[in-house]
């Protein structure tokens, strides 16, 4: 594993770029409960599909103006009109099939909020406590798990799209439900913490 020019040790897979490195360290695998930021992290793994995480992550922010911040309520109510300028938008990933879905996953969200458990509720209820897998450098890449495929599952049944087993244990890594940080990097066992291993 190198070693940045920080002297800290870092999962390979961040690299060297700044933004990356930025992700890693603050966002990565840190637990989030909140219910529209897990919707916003879901649905851009689905926009990944196909992707580096890396394009998704420098368009984030276009995304987030594009899609009104993320807000189910407001996404739920878009029509034909709002899905030909999604996709005339350079600033995000045009994929028709991605953007219809992710208007279908809003009222499939909001249906959740409104009847029951609460989206957060009910990720982490399959999820269970955050599950350290103890990544060691070297290892064959995780990919999918039963608690995956079992969210997945889940989701699929309420009418969400783009969240096969494979998008999903992404989704997980990166909101916490799994400790995926190698053992050697320093963010390892970290979770509870946010911001570079300080606390908030």
């Amino acid at each position: 594993m190198p070693v940045h020019a920080d002297g800290l040790h870092r999962c390979r897979w961040c690299g060297t770029d700044p933004l990356y490195v930025a992700y890693h360290d603050e966002e990565w695998g840190v637990p989030e409960h909140d219910d529209r930021a897990l919707f916003e992290k879901l649905i851009l793994d689905g926009f990944q599909a196909g992707l580096a995480w890396i394009t998704i992550l420098r368009k984030r922010d276009q995304f987030r103006r594009a899609f009104d911040g993320f807000r189910p309520e407001i996404i739920a109510g878009y029509g034909p009109e709002k899905v030909e300028a999604l996709m005339q938008d350079a600033g995000i990933v045009r994929n028709r099939a991605k953007i219809e879905a992710t208007i279908r996953s809003a009222r499939s969200f909001l249906d959740i909020m409104e009847k029951g458990p609460g989206f957060s509720a009910l990720l982490w209820g399959i999820n269970g406590p955050t599950l350290d897998n103890r990544c060691e450098e070297g290892g064959a890449p995780i990919v999918t798990s039963p608690v995956a495929q079992a969210m997945s599952k889940e989701l699929k049944g309420r009418g969400f799209n783009f969240v096969g087993p494979t998008i999903v244990y992404a989704f997980m890594q990166a909101v916490g439900m799994v400790d995926d940080h190698l053992v050697t990097c320093h963010r390892h066992g970290a979770r509870t913490f946010g911001r570079a291993g300080a606390r908030p």
